[in-house]
């Protein structure tokens, strides 16, 4: 497994992790057993980089995580985010809230100081708030955490972030149909030494190229229920683009791909490829799909022709669509 280094955390981290929100809740069902099974195969694939949150079926994927962890013996880097799980208004993110954030997912991590912890997309006016950011470094001078950083749904919110010289880390949302952070938010990211983790990447599957205008996703899961942002930011369900668009995107991106290479390899190969990027994080529901994903570190990077051929597709459907929303 390739390992990109993190300046400002100090350390290197695999450069494909694992999202977990889908041990935790919105993907539909997965029993315990099942998430396990995940998280021991993406490490055995060498995955080190796992991203929760403490709002993922209410703290089922810390937990699950925490076991997981427990019971390796190689190096576990586990990120959480915090923030969600009371009403998102600006007057929530403050210190006596940030304390007994972090110690309830230390508790369920199973672990005295947390790696990395993040504010979960909060209101946009918390990201430039003196206050917020005293809070957070106070909690890595007590030990409560080694670093904090920040997830973000736009590019804006995550160059506010950037300015902030302790700022670890910048989660947001890159993939072959969303391409404005790499105008302005990778670059910055570079020049400041903060990673930037992305999530997202196969646009909720869609650029798994398994899903067609037929497929139907069960009444728990947020490509369901979220497709209009009813529970949350539409954005982070396909991506933000409409779901037909995005098949239509699929059908043209399928001719880019390398003999012996699938469509979600190919996306996230993508993705490795944008300088900046510091660590990729797709889920997965079984082992098999951890490997497949973490095979994307070894394949060699895209020609020039793929890449302009990715940048065709987005300019011609999704840039009108999306481009100026996030």
């Amino acid at each position: 497994m390739e390992t990109r280094r993190i300046s400002r955390l100090d350390r290197d981290v695999s450069a494909v992790g694992l999202g977990c929100w889908q041990l935790g809740a919105d993907w539909g069902s997965v029993d315990e057993n099942e998430a396990l099974a995940v998280l021991h195969g993406a490490a055995d694939a060498g995955v080190t980089f796992f991203d929760t949150a403490d709002v993922y079926g209410d703290g089922r994927s810390e937990r699950l995580v925490g076991r997981f962890r427990a019971q390796r013996d190689d190096d576990v880097f586990v990120a959480t985010k915090m923030g969600r799980r009371l009403d998102q208004v600006p007057e929530n993110y403050v210190a006596a809230n940030f304390d007994a954030w972090t110690e309830r997912s230390a508790r369920n991590l199973g672990v005295d100081t947390l790696d990395l912890v993040q504010l979960h997309c909060p209101p946009a006016e918390v990201y430039s708030s003196d206050a917020v950011y005293d809070a957070l470094d106070s909690l890595v001078e007590r030990g409560r955490v080694r670093a904090y950083g920040v997830s973000v749904e736009t590019c804006e919110e995550a160059l506010t972030a950037l300015k902030r010289p302790n700022v670890a880390s910048v989660q947001i949302i890159l993939n072959c149909l969303r391409h404005k952070p790499l105008e302005r938010v990778l670059p910055a990211a570079i020049a400041a030494g903060a990673g930037i983790i992305v999530r997202v990447p196969l646009a909720s599957g869609l650029l798994s190229g398994r899903y067609t205008t037929n497929t139907t996703f069960s009444a728990d899961d947020h490509r369901n229920f979220n497709r209009d942002g009813a529970a949350f930011d539409v954005g982070e369900t396909f991506s933000g683009v409409p779901y037909e668009v995005g098949l239509q995107a699929v059908e043209r991106l399928r001719s880019l791909v390398p003999d012996g290479l699938t469509l979600a390899q190919f996306a996230l190969r993508w993705i490795l490829d944008q300088r900046g990027v510091s660590v990729v994080i797709p889920g997965a529901r079984n082992p098999e799909q951890a490997r497949a994903n973490t095979a994307a570190a070894s394949i060699p990077p895209l020609s020039a022709e793929a890449q302009d051929g990715v940048r065709e597709v987005y300019d011609e459907l999704i840039r009108p669509l999306v481009h100026d929303r996030w």
